[in-house]
């Protein structure tokens, strides 16, 4: 048992720092998870969902807190406990998931690593089993730093964890997971290899025959069979190709320009990806930038998921000299953690990519 516990110990504490860190490096994207959870239709808390950004960050910063407790042997039983309540929580959340079909991925670990909802259950139920080993032998969990070394070790977590966490929130995460990282060629992450794998589906063909129903199962091809065609049922086998970037367009009055503009040499992309919860005054920061951006020889246009009637209003305030153009709520939430933010393009390359506190660090 005293060795089992110690590697469980390791294990578990390594895990939960790693995951924690990952999503401490992008609590608001973690925050956009916590809201489908908190949405009609999943748990229906629809009361949480305007605090989902703070029970993000919280909960994160308490994921890294146990795993770094857990290494050191910081009060074992209360910690132990604490995981064990938050993995059996994140079991159920994770096993509602994937039974109902609700949120397709957990965001466990961020966008650094994507598990499907019955792989994120199942690496619940593995860590579950490795919690109930540390809960029944927690007395062989002894800390390893004299008791003066565990409370610096503690309050430097906390206020690094702490810390790390506000200055992402200010600025942007510190490695950027997202296939819109600063280097991606925007429509190359929209291809699809000509060598890519294709979905595969079973088709369930339902016939009458001499008065019974009969099924025929084929990949593809309609089966030839004498009898009443009734219905036909579907199934996915095997997933295909998804490219990294998909679902990104830019539209204005139902035109898709977005071919046309990944090919100008030098565009500035402002983006809000709901201008009602943008930080409006950031608009003003927003203004004087892409007038530099402007004298530049840059072309200039905004994206939103919001009205053109919130649209107009934000330009006409803050005497905005570009156009929005409308693209997809998730997509512009993908693209970048702020809102507003500014995208720096070149043929449609990233080549810069900042905070509304940090447009001042833009070069054009």
């Amino acid at each position: 048992m005293k060795y089992l516990v110690g590697f469980s110990r390791i294990f578990v504490g390594i895990l939960f720092v790693i995951s924690g860190f990952i999503k401490l490096n992008d609590p608001v994207g973690f925050s956009f998870k916590l809201e489908e959870y908190f949405s009609m239709g999943v748990l229906d808390l629809p009361i949480f969902m305007p605090y989902a950004l703070a029970i993000a960050f919280i909960l994160v910063v308490l994921e890294v807190l146990l795993g770094v407790f857990l290494i050191i042997g910081f009060k074992p039983k209360w910690t132990v406990l604490s995981l064990l309540s938050m993995i059996v929580f994140f079991t159920f959340l994770t096993f509602y998931s994937a039974y109902f079909n609700k949120v397709t991925d957990c965001g466990c670990f961020g966008d650094a690593i994507k598990l499907t909802p019955w792989e994120s259950f199942t690496k619940d139920v593995i860590l579950l089993f490795f919690i109930l080993i540390l809960w029944v032998g927690h007395q062989h969990i002894k800390p390893i730093l004299s008791p003066k070394f565990m409370i610096v070790k503690v309050l430097g977590s906390f206020l690094f964890s702490v810390a790390f966490g506000f200055w992402v929130l200010h600025h942007l995460p510190l490695i950027d997971f997202r296939p819109y990282h600063i280097g991606a060629n925007i429509p190359e992450g929209m291809s699809v290899p000509k060598d890519a794998p294709k979905a595969i589906y079973n088709y369930d063909w339902v016939f009458e025959v001499d008065g019974e129903e009969i099924t025929i199962r084929t990949q593809k091809d309609y089966p030839n069979v004498e009898g009443e065609f009734l219905r036909v049922n579907t199934s996915l086998v095997q997933q295909g190709y998804t490219p990294p970037i998909h679902d990104f367009t830019i539209e204005q009055e139902g035109v898709d320009y977005t071919a046309s503009l990944m090919m100008v040499p030098k565009l500035v992309l402002v983006v809000a990806y709901d201008l009602q919860k943008s930080n409006t005054e950031a608009f003003k920061a927003v203004a004087e930038s892409t007038q530099k951006a402007y004298e530049a020889g840059y072309e200039v246009i905004g994206m939103s998921a919001s009205s053109p009637e919130i649209s107009q209003a934000m330009i006409e305030t803050y005497g905005l000299g570009f156009d929005f153009y409308f693209t997809d709520q998730t997509t512009l939430k993908t693209m970048v953690r702020s809102n507003p933010a500014i995208l720096v393009l070149e043929h449609g390359t990233i080549t810069q990519k900042k905070h509304y506190n940090d447009l001042d660090q833009l070069v054009y």
